[in-house]
């Protein structure tokens, strides 16, 4: 079974591709990479580096779009706006892409069906999510079922992470060989530096998550080791 993961580099996406593997076999697994403008775009540098350490770059697709950063609304794309802010919208984090991960989906559906790919693979989360709606299950379903539809096509969507709280996301990679490891060379720092800021609420999740398990985070061992 062909699968196609949607990589950025991150730490969720990092734990989707390794459980990709270890579920369908590393030959048949793809990935997709979306540049979009992030403000965090060394995320793609990281995605990458990951990928070069796998061999595994003559799988990796990479696709550019300027459309969230046309239309805006979100501190995430372009260089203006806060990520320590809320959104415009209701208790949105000022991080919300609106439209992102409804995008990113259609794009690898799209791609999906060129590769003949029977699923396509996302790190989106419900529990510790920031209250983002397209990391909600009904999102994922209802994107299934209107790929399926306007495809013409048995595709699914794996959300390996959908239920799982950070602290159980790192139980997972512990439990995934080499991917604990590889979280070294992350990149989940919405200002997109390294090391990370540790105060962006990014940062912050991530921090919570690897106290709650009872391990250190690799990413920050990497650098106060110099570990390359």
């Amino acid at each position: 079974m062909k699968v196609l993961v949607l990589f950025s580099g991150g730490q969720d996406s990092t734990t989707c591709l390794f459980w990709a593997i270890e579920t369908y076999g590393k030959e048949n697994v793809q990935t997709l990479t979306i540049n979009y403008r992030q403000k965090h775009l060394t995320e793609i540098d990281a995605a990458s580096n990951i990928l070069g350490k796998l061999d595994m770059k003559k799988q990796w697709t990479i696709i550019e779009t300027n459309l969230l950063q046309k239309i805006g609304d979100s501190a995430l794309v372009g260089i203006s706006g806060d990520v320590f802010k809320k959104h415009r919208k209701g208790d949105l984090p000022a991080s919300f892409v609106p439209g992102r991960n409804i995008l990113f989906l259609s794009i690898a559906g799209a791609l999906a069906y060129k590769m003949d790919a029977e699923a396509i693979v996302i790190g989106a989360n419900a529990v510790d999510y920031s209250g983002y709606p397209d990391c909600r299950p009904m999102f994922i379903y209802s994107m299934e079922n209107s790929l399926r539809s306007g495809l013409d096509i048995s595709i699914e969507i794996k959300a390996p992470l959908l239920h799982l709280s950070k602290k159980e996301i790192i139980k997972l990679a512990l439990n995934l060989p080499g991917c604990y490891d590889m979280l070294a060379f992350t990149q989940t720092c919405y200002l997109g530096i390294q090391p990370p800021c540790g105060k962006c609420p990014s940062c912050l999740v991530r921090q919570k998550g690897f106290e709650e398990a009872g391990v250190p985070d690799p990413l920050i061992e990497r650098f106060e080791y110099g570990i390359r």
